[in-house]
């Protein structure tokens, strides 16, 4: 089977959505290393930098195959061709609500603009999948129709587009098998009523050959089909070989995150924060003797770590184990202390971050250590005609550091500081940043979560104030000093 990586095109329909074109080539350049067969790298009727994003990635010598939207339009076809692409995915309403409401054309007018549209791309030298928008609600004798007469005409594929997500994995079943007897079919799927997947691998069960599918399940309204999801049922569930290289699934997945500005859901399968987290001490005392408890596939395997997490639910095992990797040696008196501590911190609602763990720890352990980091002064200007800014003074081991960084907001600006301060005794990365809902009045308590790496390991840390500003500050000098501290030290009460 083959995946066609819609991201570029109807991805970035998502609203809000925009990417330049050096975003969408260094986005194409990681499809093509996961090993995507085809990458829809946009519509380049849309505008000039659409068009400027599709010439980028057409000329960069990628692997996949790189195709562009078209409608059925001269015009269209002629950019596709123009900017160096492989393919066009040659779109045309099926419908008779689309060819009526939004053409205003008959059946036999949309016919023949699909057909002539065909036989112009062919001369153009372009490979052509023939797309049937709206096919779920199409009648489907007409959809034959249309699609035998266009590969009779030099279409090389078809393509069934669920658009507004109302087929199903029965209905999918059946109307598949005639159009693919007809030439390689692709299914693209909406997710509106949350089917996408299952219409999708019901549709490749039917025989369809190809998916159209979106990283992260961008797309228009609910999203498209997921990549990532997609290929491990495949892998896992079917026995598939899809050629996907799965273990650089999160990174592209965070990647695409990251540029679209849209944040991957918690629960997300695969690629969600917390689809290889656990609390319950249940789970996690399982998962720690044997994975398969509670996890299908191994973390790895999509390039993720395996995540236990404290709070109310955690039991002795979990938070042990926790203690462990932090290098943290405790009896069975002091583990029921600190679990107990812990215990108390989710009962009251909070998240228990890796430094609360240490801070628990050390005071049950009796353990005192000096912190490599202190704050002794920050400033922050920021303004409607300002450029955000902040100034730091630390004490890094007892030696006053100055630094100052522009950001794109005051809090931004704080923490480019912090970390150009210490930048002389480590490279320490903002992995995520977390703002708790703030109860009350202008007075209310700010809860600030920070995730911070150094040289792949990762703590989180939590600041609270009134001022936003400061707790952010609070919470990643905090999160610095435990990853610091970290280094060549051993915790136990009784190192000798």
């Amino acid at each position: 089977m083959r995946f066609f990586d819609t991201t570029l095109r109807d991805g970035e329909q998502t609203p809000g959505v925009s990417l330049s074109p050096v975003e969408k080539l260094e986005i194409a350049r990681k499809l093509s290393e996961i090993g995507v067969h085809v990458i829809e790298a946009g519509s380049a009727a849309a505008s000039e930098g659409e068009r400027e994003g599709i010439g980028l990635i057409a000329k960069d010598g990628l692997s996949p195959e790189i195709c562009t939207y078209v409608r059925a339009l001269r015009e269209d076809i002629d950019y596709a061709a123009d900017l160096g692409c492989d393919s066009v995915h040659l779109v045309v309403p099926v419908s008779d609500l689309h060819i009526e409401k939004k053409l205003r054309k008959s059946r036999e007018q949309v016919a023949k603009m699909a057909w002539e549209a065909v036989e112009y791309a062919k001369e153009r030298g372009l490979i052509v999948e023939l797309s049937g928008e709206d096919a779920s609600r199409a009648d489907q004798e007409f959809l034959r129709g249309v699609f035998s007469e266009g590969v009779k005409r030099g279409a090389d594929r078809l393509c069934f587009c669920d658009t507004v997500g109302i087929l199903t994995p029965e209905r999918a079943a059946e109307l598949v098998p005639p159009l693919a007897a007809i030439a390689p079919l692709s299914i693209h799927c909406h997710d509106d009523l949350g089917v996408a997947m299952a219409n999708t691998l019901a549709a490749l069960r039917a025989g369809a050959t190809c998916a159209h599918v979106t990283i992260n399940g961008l797309g228009e309204r609910a999203g498209n089909t997921p990549l990532e999801e997609l290929a491990m049922a495949l892998e896992v569930l079917y026995g598939v070989k899809t050629g996907i290289k799965t273990g650089e699934i999160y990174h592209l997945a965070s990647l695409v995150s990251r540029l679209t500005k849209v944040p991957l859901p918690t629960n997300k399968a695969i690629v969600g924060d917390m689809a290889f987290t656990h609390e319950s001490g249940i789970h996690a005392h399982g998962v720690l003797r044997d994975s398969r408890t509670y996890e299908p596939i191994r973390p790895e395997m999509v390039g993720r770590k395996r995540r236990i997490v404290l709070g109310k639910h955690s039991g002795s095992a979990s938070v042990e184990a926790a203690l462990e990797e932090m290098h943290y040696h405790a009896d069975a008196g002091q583990l029921a202390g600190i679990v107990a501590r812990i215990k108390k911190l989710g009962d009251e609602g909070k998240r228990v971050t890796d430094a609360d763990l240490m801070a628990i720890a050390e005071t049950v352990l009796g353990l005192e250590r000096e912190p490599v980091l202190a704050l002794k002064q920050f400033t922050v200007v920021s303004g409607s005609n300002v450029i955000p800014t902040a100034s730091v003074t630390l004490l890094v081991n007892g030696r006053e550091i100055t630094g100052a960084s522009t950001g794109d907001g005051p809090v931004d600006a704080a923490i480019s500081s912090l970390q150009k301060s210490v930048a002389a005794v480590g490279d320490i990365r903002l992995e995520e940043y977390h703002v708790d809902a703030i109860h009350g009045g202008t007075e209310a308590l700010v809860d600030v979560t920070v995730r911070l790496s150094k040289d792949g390991k990762i703590r989180t840390s939590r600041g609270a104030s009134t001022d936003i500003i400061m707790a952010s500050v609070e919470a990643v000098i905090a999160g610095m000093n435990r990853l610091l501290r970290e280094e060549d030290e051993d915790r136990s009460k009784n190192p000798d």
